[in-house]
């Protein structure tokens, strides 16, 4: 199955411990890419020019995930750059990223230039968010 709890971010209310949402990056994740990394937080207006409370996580699958911090909605889900083919793209209504069969996992098929490798696109690497320039 998807695995739910792995390959998650979550938000839990501090005050009570209990889950607030969760959104899965990578159901299922055959290349145990095991997203640790670093979550930014920043506040952005959208496209309407609402100011927003979000999360910025670019992950080791590839993809630079955005999401309201408030109440875990999908903003944006991109890939880092062109190389990345285990995905065709992140379907935004259902937050699953699409899988691209040619680069899977499976038993009757052997992958080769998967990308990214095993070893994840963006790694442990600290990365940073300039509210006055509102850059990462």
């Amino acid at each position: 199955g998807d695995n739910k709890w792995t390959m998650t971010m979550m938000a839990r209310d501090a005050d009570t411990g209990m889950l607030k949402w969760g959104y899965q990056k990578t159901p299922h994740d055959e290349w145990d890419y095991a997203g640790v990394n670093v979550m930014m937080l920043s506040e952005q207006k959208d496209k309407s020019g609402k100011l927003r409370k979000l999360v910025t996580h670019p992950d080791r699958n590839g993809i630079v995930y955005t999401l309201d911090r408030t109440d875990g909605s999908l903003v944006s889900a991109d890939k880092i750059d062109d190389t990345v083919n285990v995905w065709t793209h992140v379907d935004l209504k259902t937050g699953i990223p699409v899988r691209n069969p040619e680069y899977g996992t499976r038993m009757d098929h052997k992958a080769t230039d998967v990308c990214p490798s095993a070893m994840g696109y963006h790694d442990q690497a600290h990365d940073s968010y300039d509210p006055d320039r509102q850059l990462f």
